[in-house]
């Protein structure tokens, strides 16, 4: 097992036991067009809003970017790949030393398909400015700005969208994950 799938099965199991701690299972907005793996039992409703139980699921037939790679002709950083290609899963909340954050993650095959087609026109943007070529994988709480591992590195910086990384927070995705702490929300 390499130090990311473990920083990564460290965090979901973290971020699982966090909502078990307190009674209060994982559950997410449903939409019948978005089917997942993760879903959990039926719909239900609460307060007026549909939602759906939900855990993270290990991907069976892990997401390829080779697609991705052909059609930008580029490496991509195994542990952005990785991420990714991991579990099957919504996003997760998190705390860091800076503030909140949510790390992007794939709902499902069509989800992982979406990330794909934003991650080319990321790359392909970055390129028409003439910088530095990252892979945005967390929102943080600041807006307009993103986590984000830098290709050529493998560095985690933080970025604001269509700027050239602001600052290297971590300098791999395993230690940053590693100093996390999950955000229970209900």
């Amino acid at each position: 097992m390499s130090p990311t799938e473990k920083s990564i099965d460290d965090f979901v199991l973290a971020y699982q036991s966090a909502y078990e701690e307190l009674g209060s299972p994982l559950r997410t907005e449903y939409s019948k067009e978005w089917p997942s793996k993760c879903c959990i039992g039926q719909p239900f409703d609460l307060d007026g809003q549909m939602m759906i139980e939900w855990q993270p699921v290990l991907q069976s037939d892990p997401l390829s970017f080779s697609n991705v790679e052909e059609s930008l002709n580029l490496t991509i950083d195994d542990q952005f790949k990785c991420l990714f290609s991991r579990y099957w899963s919504d996003n997760l909340n998190a705390n860091s030393s800076r503030g909140s954050l949510q790390i992007l993650q794939v709902w499902s095959e069509d989800d992982g398909k979406r990330l794909q087609s934003n991650l080319i026109a990321h790359v392909l943007m970055k390129r028409r400015l003439k910088q530095r070529e990252t892979l945005f994988f967390a929102l943080t709480d600041e807006e307009d700005f993103t986590l984000s591992i830098l290709n050529e590195t493998g560095e985690v910086v933080l970025e604001q969208v269509g700027c050239e990384p602001k600052e290297v927070i971590s300098p791999s995705l395993s230690e940053f994950l590693s100093g996390l702490r999950p955000i229970v929300l209900r």
